[in-house]
């Protein structure tokens, strides 16, 4: 068993994401999570999309390992804080509503 050595951020502009618009990493998200089972896991997975597509950066992390193996990189990508634009959406959504958002909970 190889020692994790943890993650790093990167540079888009250096993953196999450079390419990727908000469309994209919203589909990225349907395709890798919105198959799990759970409601609360699908309110995520909606509230992610949401996210990207309300303008919310996206962060890419590298995690490595002491193996040294760079063919077996893993990128990890996640949402950074929300965007001024998905903020008002969620406000400007739930003023007339009788619930809450409801930004699930992540697989």
């Amino acid at each position: 068993m190889f020692k994790y050595l943890g993650e790093k951020i990167a540079p888009i502009e250096e993953t196999p994401y450079k390419n990727y618009k908000a469309k994209d990493f919203a589909m990225y998200f349907i395709e890798l999570y919105g198959g799990i089972d759970g409601g609360h896991h699908k309110a995520w997975v909606l509230d992610q999309v949401s996210r990207c597509l309300k303008g919310t950066k996206v962060i890419i992390k590298q995690a490595s390992w002491d193996n040294g193996q760079t063919e077996q990189i893993e990128w990890r990508i996640q949402t950074d804080k929300p965007s001024k634009k998905y903020l008002k959406w969620v406000k400007d959504m739930c003023k007339d509503c009788k619930y809450e958002y409801d930004e699930g909970i992540a697989p």
